[in-house]
């Protein structure tokens, strides 16, 4: 006899320890060191900031942006898969306990984003009201907890509704609504919090009506939605690890294809065109290198201090690098590229080249915001420094690294 509850305890246990075994390559020494760094010299400069904090600060816009956007973003984690569009079907009738452990699931494990947003709002909070008591805070961080759970539910019921500009519409007004939400009770408006409160709640039960009135589970949908979120997780797992199962993205990008492949037509140059279309055309590489290089330039120009400044050009360097040093094991599981007439060492040489070539771009980038912030010094240290660090990470680690591959 199906036992829903039995069935979601043992799809639980297998997705838990598929995500644990990821998470333990993400968080490897390497990227706990640079994340522990890049943490406490945010965290110093914030209080830095606070310190000197302007009096019209739009705090409360801010906080309410913040938390509106995360209350908003709900999704359920059904951990379906696509079997189970055949062989749950029959069992639906009997799914009730099984997609309410999963809200519960989705609820608890996204409540680590409201810690997270309290703990780094709190500071910004108390340095704008310093009257206020921590209570009041405490309201502010219960209600968001308890609008969490209402989109949560909101997003489950709308799962029924298979016109995706229907669910866009329903999601962007409870997103204006969590965030008017905040922003009344972080300014003391507790009688315009209450009314916007009342419209939430209104549109809540709307959600829960039309939930009503549909005949049964959009299945393929709820599919759909999970291993898109799964395929994510995969994409980014696979910067530290291979994913074997994961499925590649790819895009055209043609006039960046254009671009980047002016390699000689010879037999050597087998992997550097390889190399240079997959990091523009697959899914990961590209987006991942410009978020680093935005993030890392926001970092540089925020930050006060000289060293730090060239600390945190030197840092994202080493992130860049060793994300992108995935590239020589992202075909791995297409035998035809071990036919190839080329030697191994033209295949180290073709990636080396190619990761050089993109830390340079990213130095000179540095450079640039350095010659802009009109901080010349740092400019000539990221430069040498840059330079010099290209070229004994590949070298040393890299180089290392790809042969005992």
């Amino acid at each position: 006899m199906f036992d829903a509850h039995d069935f979601f305890k043992k799809r639980f246990s297998a997705h838990l320890k598929e995500t644990s075994r990821y998470l333990r390559y993400i968080f490897n020494g390497h990227i706990a060191v640079a994340m522990l760094f890049f943490v406490s010299a945010l965290a110093y400069y914030y209080q830095q900031w606070l310190a000197e904090l302007p009096a019209n600060f739009p705090t409360a816009w801010i906080i309410g942006i913040i938390f509106g956007l995360i209350v908003s973003y709900s999704p359920v984690r059904t951990l379906l898969k696509e079997p189970d569009l055949v062989f749950l079907l029959p069992a639906e009738h009997k799914m009730d306990a099984y997609f309410r452990n999963t809200i519960i699931y989705s609820f608890v494990i996204q409540l680590y984003l409201v810690v997270l947003a309290g703990a780094a709002l709190g500071p910004l909070y108390f340095a704008s009201f310093p009257e206020r008591a921590g209570s009041d805070y405490g309201l502010t961080l219960l209600v968001v907890i308890i609008l969490k759970g209402w989109n949560l539910l909101a997003n489950w019921w709308m799962l029924k509704i298979r016109e995706p500009g229907n669910r866009l519409i329903d999601q962007a007004v409870r997103t204006v609504l969590n965030i008017v939400i905040v922003f009344f009770m972080i300014g003391g408006n507790m009688l315009y919090a209450a009314v916007t409160t009342i419209l939430f709640a209104l549109v809540f039960l709307y959600d829960w009506s039309i939930s009503k009135k549909q005949p049964g589970i959009v299945w393929d949908l709820l599919v759909e939605k999970d291993q898109s979120r799964m395929q994510t997780f995969y994409r980014i797992a696979n910067m530290f690890t291979d994913v074997p199962h994961m499925k590649n993205r790819v895009k055209k990008r043609h006039w960046l294809v254009a671009l980047v492949n002016k390699v000689p037509f010879r037999q050597t140059y087998t992997f550097d065109y390889l190399y240079r279309i997959t990091f523009i055309r697959s899914g990961d590489y590209l987006g991942m290198y410009i978020r680093l290089i935005v993030i890392g330039g926001l970092a540089i120009y925020y930050v006060p201090n000289l060293w730090m400044k060239v600390i945190f050009a030197i840092l994202f360097l080493y992130l860049s690098s060793f994300q992108m040093m995935t590239l020589y094991q992202h075909h791995r599981t297409i035998m035809w590229l071990d036919l190839y007439p080329v030697t191994l060492q033209s295949r180290q040489k073709a990636l080396m080249k190619w990761l050089y070539q993109l830390m340079i771009i990213q130095t000179v980038l540095f450079v640039l915001l350095f010659l802009f912030m009109e901080v010349y010094v740092g400019s000539i240290v990221v430069l040498i420094g840059g330079l010099a660090f290209s070229w004994l990470f590949l070298n040393g680690y890299v180089k290392r690294k790809i042969s005992n591959s």
